[in-house]
């Protein structure tokens, strides 16, 4: 393969780790755009002055951007670069860089726009994890794969990622959430886009390196975005976009549960408080569209699983593109 592969190398709080980082990325990559988000160490000057690789462009951020904004900049500096897969990694060693072939195989392969790690597919790994991180992204992984619709992927708050341009062009950047969200929305605009995702089992070190992720502070927010996000991608996937039989079964199976669950705890409040049983018939009015509504929500999300994109992006561009050809 002949794609360009630059890194986006945000740094904010790394300046102990950002020069071991860089020196471990291997020559497959020509551009290392190193992004100082208005760091306090000045960690840029630190690059300048420290580093001899000449493959570094360091970029400074006027004010903090937040890792999605310092990451949105570098993505905005390697297409201008011409860079074909942009390649993001944390400056807090805790990203191996040698694991970069493996982050790019299905993106060169033509089998995804976007793969990010997973640090769960080994078992054996999670004992150097803090228990704290693996709730926490059991958790958020389930709330991702209801916002996103990628249900055959795991932590998605992982920020070794890899993204092809053609991907990359297809996201409205200036949407993007500047924060710790920043991983989470990009899986949505790309579920958005229909590209491919695929997940690539890694290892995370954490021998040390202090994280600015407050998993107290995120709870409730993450909370929010996903369910914005899961009821934009709803409306944007099954009713603006297109219109089958996954729309059908949400839009008649989530009334009908609805109102039998609403029905039935409104006669059983009047049947407790007249000191009688309700009837049969009025059991069954409430029960019927209950276990009707359940079975149609359950196909929704068996059709919703389903429709996981399977053609890359990049491949069906460039078939276009071919077609378009004299």
């Amino acid at each position: 393969m002949n794609d360009k592969i630059a890194v986006v190398l945000p740094c904010y709080r790394s300046k102990t780790y950002v020069l071991d980082v860089i020196g471990r990325i291997g020559p497959e990559v020509f551009l290392i755009v190193a992004i100082d988000d208005a760091c306090p160490d000045a960690t840029g000057d630190f690059i300048e002055a420290s580093c001899t690789d000449p493959r570094v462009e360091v970029v400074r951020n006027e004010v903090n951007l937040g890792v999605g904004g310092a990451v949105i900049h570098g993505y905005r500096i390697a297409l201008e670069r011409g860079a074909d897969i942009i390649v993001k990694i944390d400056s807090d060693g805790q990203m191996d860089p040698v694991l970069l072939p493996q982050i790019i195989h299905p993106i060169q392969e033509r089998l995804a726009d976007y793969a990010k790690g997973n640090r769960f597919f080994n078992i054996e790994d999670l004992r150097d994890m803090p228990a704290i991180r693996v709730f926490g992204n059991a958790a958020v992984s389930f709330l991702a794969k209801l916002s996103t619709g990628y249900w055959n992927i795991f932590d998605p708050t992982n920020g070794y990622t890899a993204i092809h341009r053609a991907a990359l062009e297809m996201l409205p950047l200036h949407k993007l959430d500047r924060g710790f969200f920043f991983e989470s929305d990009v899986l949505f605009r790309l579920s958005i886009a229909c590209a491919v995702v695929a997940d690539v089992p890694i290892r995370a070190s954490y021998a040390g390196e202090k994280s600015n992720l407050r998993i107290g502070r995120i709870v409730l927010p993450f909370l929010f975005k996903h369910l914005r996000n899961f009821l934009k991608r709803l409306f944007y996937r099954y009713y603006l976009r297109d219109v089958n039989i996954g729309s059908l079964e949400l839009l008649i199976g989530l009334p009908l549960l609805l109102f039998g669950s609403l029905f039935g705890v409104r006669q059983w409040i009047i049947a407790a408080y007249a000191g009688a049983t309700a009837s049969a018939g009025t059991v069954m009015l409430a029960g019927l569209p209950i276990l009707v509504g359940v079975q149609l929500v359950l196909g929704f999300f068996a059709f919703d699983v389903m429709a996981v994109p399977k053609i890359p992006l990049q491949v069906i561009l460039r078939s276009r593109s071919r077609a378009k050809a004299p």
